[in-house]
């Protein structure tokens, strides 16, 4: 982009001033951080224009409280959600701030609200569940198995086994066939390839040489979406009575990493968590079952 004129860089109409701050607050993100702050400053901007206010001039700390109710009771959303919307607000007001747009950010002191992660879903599917999903997938398209099997064996992000092209895993790294994608963060990320899942990938590529490797049925590459319902598809043909998504496949990788004694560390790298504390959580979720208090104690008492 570097050889662009600004009128190639910037949309043909004239931008207002409002749409070249907000555009250049999303320009620093990228993949679903993008997607998901595009949102919540739409939604921003709606609610403002709904009572005759300016999104970003003139606001005060009760307008984005006001907001921050509407979103939790009138369009009934959870309070992880509500507190994402509010940290993008805090974010981008931060910036008109530190920019000289406005004075100060009337974002700094609302209150955020209380959520806490329920552990349970980070547990994923038991094996024979998994086994049953695998089994299904492998009856279905070679590109579902091979999707699931990037999901549940390798522990990807749908975003980044959608991503995925044929050319990505024909390469060998130390004596390993590997996987290379850009992950999260736009961090490259290499992969080694155990023989079950590379047998999927390489049935779902075929004679193909370059392109994506996941296609959907009229033959375009398959997005988050799409994997999706093919992961729910599978599920409700597998028999498995629980809701499963594409997530909770990378939920199973980490927690079989975890009952199969892989370190700790191990499994943080392998899942790609830039935090410890993440994998963390997934143990917590784990053990907080199968070694709770509660069955120690029984057994003391009868005993």
């Amino acid at each position: 982009m570097h050889d662009a004129t600004p009128t190639e860089v910037l949309p043909p109409r004239q931008m207002t001033k409002h749409d070249l701050l907000v555009a250049g607050f999303l320009a620093r993100y990228t993949g679903q951080s993008f997607t998901a702050y595009e949102t919540d400053m739409r939604l921003w901007f709606q609610w403002c224009r709904g009572y005759g206010l300016d999104p970003i001039f003139g606001i005060e700390r009760a307008h984005i409280e006001l907001w921050a109710r509407y979103l939790e009771i009138e369009r009934g959303n959870a309070p992880a959600t509500v507190h994402r919307r509010l940290v993008c607000l805090r974010v981008f007001f931060w910036l008109m701030q530190e920019d000289g747009v406005i004075d100060k950010s009337p974002a700094v002191n609302v209150k955020m609200p209380r959520w806490t992660t329920d552990l349970t879903k980070k547990i994923g599917l038991e094996r024979q569940d998994f086994q049953s999903l695998m089994f299904t997938a492998r009856q279905s398209t070679p590109a579902d198995e091979a999707l699931v099997a990037m999901l549940g064996l390798l522990g990807l992000r749908v975003s980044e086994a959608c991503s995925i092209n044929v050319e990505d895993f024909q390469d060998t790294e130390r004596g390993h066939r590997v996987v290379r994608f850009t992950g999260k963060g736009t961090k490259s990320a290499s992969i080694p390839l155990p023989v079950p899942v590379l047998r999927s990938m390489e049935r779902a590529a075929g004679e193909r040489r370059r392109g994506p490797l996941l296609l959907r049925r009229d033959g375009s590459r398959m997005t988050r979406r799409s994997a999706d319902r093919v992961v729910k598809r599978l599920a409700r043909h597998a028999g498995i009575g629980k809701p499963v998504s594409c997530h909770t496949l990378r939920h199973t990788f980490v927690v079989a990493a975890l009952d199969a004694k892989v370190p700790l560390r191990q499994v943080q790298l392998a899942a790609r968590h830039s935090d410890i504390r993440q994998t963390l959580a997934y143990d917590r979720g784990r053990v907080s079952l199968d070694n709770h208090a509660a069955y120690v104690v029984s057994t003391f008492m009868a005993a």
